[in-house]
């Protein structure tokens, strides 16, 4: 079978045309974590489930019982579900023996049974027999993190699948504030759709509230005011930053930036000039683009590559190259004196 999307796989489930066996693995749990709850959920009655549907753990099982519970017939009913969790702490998984007991059910695996394989946080080694094997008979799904730029997107899709909208800038502030941690901007979308009314729009200052992000002091705020060339804000954020350190890491606000300033340079360096045409250039909404024209205006092409200069400068210094005595605080500092002077 052909290695599918996450989002077919998903699909497929919830149309009720389930597989045999099913392979999750990648470095991006979030779905892994979804396929696999959704069959776990909807795959079997609730009243067939005592008898006919298992969950097992990597650390606490083998392969030989693992296989064995697959061949099992299921009681009274007309399929079980086996759905083997952490795959990856399995003891015998490197063992060659093992893995070609696994290699011999997927090839021939029991059509009454439902067989769920979470090797999860990393990549199956894909030059195995063993996956080759899976690949060929099994739903295998590779889940990838997204790009920065896939990540707006993905938000807005999951608002409206809840029933709801969002506004660009509390798309922009959870990404930047969260990151492409998926699981984590479920969870905090979650948070603030429990506290809507029917049809509200979620803003800003809902984000602020209910996922915690300080209004006045967050990584957005600090990117505008280096937009504007607002010295006083700027020193006043990085200070707070400061006094806060666990909650502000210092290399995921560099990252910020440094993806902000490269955007710029895309600016300076294009032809185009429509809003439209900026948007899909630099992976925003056009919301954003009046935001990057405005800092095109303040800094120059010349200062926007010494900018990125002082940035993978400030990111190797955080991860102690040629640092000296420097902590977070007086890196940061330094940083946004550099880039506004």
């Amino acid at each position: 079978m052909p290695v599918q999307k996450p989002t077919q796989a998903l699909d497929a489930l919830q149309s009720g045309n389930y597989s045999p066996v099913y392979f999750l693995h990648g470095s991006e749990p979030y779905y892994t974590t979804l396929i696999s709850h959704h069959i776990e959920t909807h795959a079997l009655p609730e009243n067939e489930k005592s008898f006919n549907q298992l969950v097992l753990y990597g650390r606490d099982t083998t392969m030989g019982e693992i296989v064995n519970q697959a061949r099992r017939f299921p009681m009274m009913a007309a399929r079980q579900v086996v759905i083997v969790k952490e795959l990856q702490e399995l003891p015998d998984l490197r063992n060659e023996a093992a893995q070609s007991l696994l290699q011999k059910y997927v090839a021939q695996p029991l059509p009454s049974t439902i067989l769920v394989l979470c090797y999860q946080h990393k990549p199956f080694d894909k030059r195995k027999a063993l996956y080759k094997t899976l690949e060929k008979n099994a739903v295998v799904v590779e889940s990838k993190p997204l790009y920065d730029n896939q990540l707006p997107q993905w938000v807005e899709q999951l608002v409206k699948e809840k029933g709801h909208t969002i506004h660009p800038q509390a798309i922009h502030l959870l990404v930047e504030s969260i990151g492409n941690r998926l699981d984590r901007l479920q969870k905090e979308l979650d948070k603030i759709v429990i506290n809507l009314k029917t049809t509200e729009e979620i803003t800003v200052d809902l984000v602020q509230e209910f996922v915690g992000i300080s209004k006045e002091y967050n990584v957005f705020e600090l990117q505008k005011a280096l937009t504007q060339r607002d010295i006083l804000k700027a020193n006043k954020i990085i200070n707070f930053f400061a006094s806060n350190a666990k909650d502000h890491p210092l290399i995921p606000i560099i990252a910020v930036l440094y993806q902000f300033f490269s955007r710029l340079l895309l600016v300076h360096h294009t032809t185009q000039q429509t809003e439209a045409q900026l948007a899909q250039l630099l992976g925003v909404n056009p919301y954003f683009v009046k935001d990057y024209m405005q800092a095109a205006r303040q800094y120059k092409l010349a200062k926007v590559i010494q900018v990125i200069s002082f940035l993978r400068i400030a990111d190797l210094q955080a991860k102690g190259v040629a640092a000296g005595s420097m902590d977070e605080e007086a890196i940061l500092k330094e940083l946004i004196f550099k880039i506004l002077h």
